[in-house]
């Protein structure tokens, strides 16, 4: 060609197709250049600016709606915009739309606290922690709540402040139950009938039937793990532990992320959910959460209370925030 070689002595050389460079010789008889040419495409509709000034808004806003920026963007500018082209702007700032994680709320005072157990822990081996029940209750309902609030989030950040959710627990109709953990197995599921929760209920349906033989077959190295609701810190339920020589562990408050049990209601509730037909009374929803929970694999509370260990590194990697589990 050009220097005397063939189109096929440059299609070996290049590795390349004969109509590639049959169009190059073309382009460079007519541009005398093969460089490739600038395909202009769809011009933006949104300016740099804009788009900062959107992924900041919805930075600022976890929660807004794309409506809701789409109405912004024309109050700052005076132009629309699409939904589609919002959606593409903001994915390119590296934000999505995704489920806000609920958590308890947590004060300073109670993350330094969170902060100085877990550091206490860390360390302990799977043999202090066989020592311990972990115990927890749980309400059910005929018809969980499933929220619809959505954020704007970057990914792996689900658990960054920012993103997170506060909320107290739910105090609402339902069966409240209650149960024990530990690495030799699982208390049987306690159903509470009516009623209210106190110190000496706590006592008598709960430490006096399960905890105290539950305790005998651990041994001397008991240590009852419960947070501290009320009805637990009675001066009642003070009494009968000293009594009975049962030890209780300290617990951080505002901890249910620490607590592997939460997460295995998680579990117990999905299973329960899968039962058909669904239960339409509170008698079936007793009856239901009784049987998924006899059958309860002691892998999964195990493998659950194995991870104490990351939980705790965790808490401390986030100075006493919350962690995701």
């Amino acid at each position: 060609m050009g220097k005397g070689l063939s189109q096929a002595d440059a299609v070996r050389r290049l590795n390349v197709s004969r109509s590639m460079i049959q169009r190059l010789w073309d382009q460079y008889q007519t541009e005398y250049s093969v460089s490739i040419r600038h395909v202009s495409g769809q011009p933006r509709v949104t300016t740099p600016a804009e788009d900062h000034f959107l992924a900041l808004s919805a930075r600022r806003r976890r929660s807004t709606t794309v409506p809701q920026l789409v109405a912004d963007h024309f109050v700052a500018s005076r132009r629309r915009i699409s939904a589609t082209t919002l959606r593409r702007c903001l994915h390119n700032a590296c934000l999505y739309i995704r489920r806000p994680v609920v958590c308890v709320p947590l004060n300073g005072r109670q993350r330094r606290i969170r902060l100085c157990w877990t550091r206490e822990h860390v360390s302990w081996t799977r043999q202090q922690w066989a020592s311990v029940l972990f115990t927890d209750e749980s309400r059910f309902k005929l018809e969980s709540y499933s929220g619809r609030l959505l954020i704007w989030r970057e990914q792996r950040t689900r658990y960054h402040q920012s993103n997170t959710l506060e909320r107290h627990s739910f105090r609402g109709s339902g069966i409240m139950v209650w149960a024990g953990i530990s690495l030799s197995g699982h208390t049987d599921l306690h159903v509470f009938h009516g009623g209210t929760l106190t110190g000496v209920r706590y006592r008598d349906e709960i430490l006096d039937p399960y905890v105290r033989p539950y305790a005998g077959a651990i041994g001397n190295d008991f240590n009852l793990m419960d947070d501290n609701a009320r009805p637990h810190r009675d001066v009642i339920v003070e009494d009968y532990l000293e009594g009975h020589g049962l030890e209780r562990m300290e617990w951080p408050a505002q901890s249910p992320d620490q607590n592997p049990i939460e997460h295995l209601w998680k579990y117990h509730g999905r299973q329960f959910a899968a039962l058909s037909p669904p239960p339409r009374s509170l008698y079936k929803l007793e009856q239901g959460l009784l049987r998924v929970w006899s059958s309860l694999p002691i892998s999964v509370s195990n493998n659950l209370i194995d991870s104490m260990e990351g939980r705790c590194r965790q808490c401390i990697q986030v100075r006493g925030g919350h962690i995701p589990y």
